[in-house]
């Protein structure tokens, strides 16, 4: 009855830990979790109103496959401004979420047999969605010692006469970390040199960042290879939209035609209020933003002052997102009450049974070692639920 593609699907991780750490909060658990990839502040205002508006006007019917024409227009003038770069409104695809996006991006570019090259650490959907396209995914692994990124020496090992697209996502997820303008004109240095590889520039996070008001981008240092990438966001994160299913990417004429005609064929659109919600959120949102990033700094600050208190753990500072990534390997061969802890895995589910603290295990995203640990909750909490983390490892023996 199942297809084989279906039979080897596995369920989002990140998802699945949440839905546990409900079921035990339904339980009567005091569970904490780190493990969600979403804000926990509401939706703009602006926005709330917005979609509010939209529905009471009566605008809640089919808008075009691609998007209103006005979210289209605040897409490409935003994202114009921000690259130096000129994208007509016809230059856009709106549709329902950036995780969809992404997936239609893959499934128009990538034939059975392409090669996908996608730096690890990497965000979990990745490679599943590389998969399903009939595409193999290659995992070019960046250690603590490339600060996580991908450089040049390891792009260039990776790339073969299949490869079809490489996948940058900066800031990212897991890691919080953001590449620098130098480092992007590096890989687009390489790149020059195989102009038949297609780039996916997943920005989803790119205005969640602390030191400058945008992340910087492959286009920016490199305007050049323009013809070849896809530039793909959505309101999820920046505006605290998650469950409004708006994303976007802006690309190559023939490219984003092929990406609206897949979504018209699955999902037909995203929704209509949310749309009208997001328009306003581009162009209104900017002050609200700026007060959510000062508290999300706040939190980082402090979280990274809670985690260089417990023993055995290693993270960096991240630069954007909400995302710690510490070291925990340490712990690695130590035992809680029998239960060994051989890997992130068994950490994160013996920490999830002990302590009733929810976080992803580094495996998922590619390396081994490391957990993710959102800091997108209140600092109260946080400071609760690294305090579990610590009382949990000094239990180790």
């Amino acid at each position: 009855m199942i297809s084989d593609r279906a039979k080897n699907l596995k369920p989002s991780p990140t998802l699945a830990l949440s839905a546990k750490a409900k079921e035990l909060a339904s339980q009567g658990h005091d569970v904490i979790s780190l493990s969600v990839g979403e804000p926990d502040w509401d939706t703009l205002e602006c926005a709330k109103r917005a979609g509010i508006d939209a529905i009471v006007k009566g605008q809640s019917k089919y808008t075009p496959s691609n998007g209103l024409p006005d979210l289209r227009k605040a897409i490409a003038t935003q994202t114009s401004n921000d690259l130096g770069l000129t994208f007509s409104p016809d230059e856009v695809t709106v549709s329902a979420g950036g995780k969809y996006v992404l997936f239609a991006a893959i499934q128009t570019a990538i034939n059975p047999g392409d090669e996908v090259i996608i730096p690890a650490p990497y965000w979990v959907s990745y490679p599943v969605m590389v998969e399903l396209a009939g595409g193999r995914p290659v995992c070019a692994v960046c250690t603590e010692r490339e600060n996580f990124k991908i450089t040049p020496e390891i792009l260039r090992k990776h790339l073969t006469p299949k490869t079809k697209m490489i996948i940058l996502n900066s800031p990212s997820n897991p890691t919080g970390l953001m590449y620098s303008r130098e480092e992007l004109a590096g890989l687009a240095k390489v790149l020059r040199e195989f102009p038949d590889v297609l780039i996916i520039s997943d920005d989803i996070y790119n205005r969640l960042v602390f030191e400058m008001p945008v992340a910087p981008h492959i286009l920016q240092a490199a305007p050049d290879l323009r013809a070849r990438t896809l530039v793909m966001n959505g309101a999820s994160k920046t505006y605290s939209m998650t469950g409004w299913r708006v994303g976007w990417a802006l690309g190559p004429m023939a490219w984003i035609k092929a990406m609206t005609n897949y979504e018209s064929q699955s999902v037909s659109q995203a929704p209509t209020m949310s749309q009208w919600a997001t328009v306003t959120a581009i162009n209104e949102g900017a002050g609200e933003l700026k007060t959510a990033l000062q508290e999300l700094k706040t939190r980082r600050d402090r979280g990274l002052q809670e985690l260089s208190k417990i023993s055995g753990l290693r993270v960096g500072k991240p630069d954007g997102a909400f995302y710690f990534w510490p070291d925990i390997s340490s712990c690695f061969g130590r035992k809680y009450i029998g239960r060994e802890i051989r890997n992130s895995s068994d950490f994160s589910t013996t920490l999830l049974d002990v302590q009733k603290v929810a976080v992803v295990p580094g495996i998922e995203f590619g390396l081994e070692g490391y957990v993710r640990l959102s800091y997108a909750l209140k600092e109260e909490r946080m400071k609760e639920a690294f305090k579990r983390m610590n009382d949990f490892i000094r239990e180790l023996n």
